[in-house]
């Protein structure tokens, strides 16, 4: 900490400069599901699950189904293509 006086006040000035972390460029494989939300509401099947993946540039796919029992790990290479009753997608996301 550094102090400045100017008219008989004390200013304190800290210098963070060294408190920013830069942001690192996602890994290979990295899933991105904001690519993938134009396949939300159509109907779902093994094709348009691989399309989404690959729109996503996610390195594996799984089709999650009601009810389905499913591992909870977060993979960030994965896409999760959530399926309603009725057959369409309702939801894209990573992990």
């Amino acid at each position: 900490m550094r102090a400045i006086v100017a008219g008989g006040v004390v200013l304190a000035g800290l210098s963070l400069s060294a408190c920013v972390t830069p942001r690192a460029a996602p890994p290979a494989g990295a899933c991105n599901a904001a690519k993938a939300q134009g396949f939300v509401g159509n109907a779902a099947s093994e094709a348009l699950a691989e399309d989404a993946r690959k729109a996503a540039g996610a390195q594996t796919v799984r089709i999650l189904t009601p009810g389905q029992i499913v591992t909870m790990e977060f993979r960030a290479g994965r896409l999760n293509v959530n399926v309603d009753e009725s057959g369409h997608v309702s939801a894209i996301r990573c992990g």
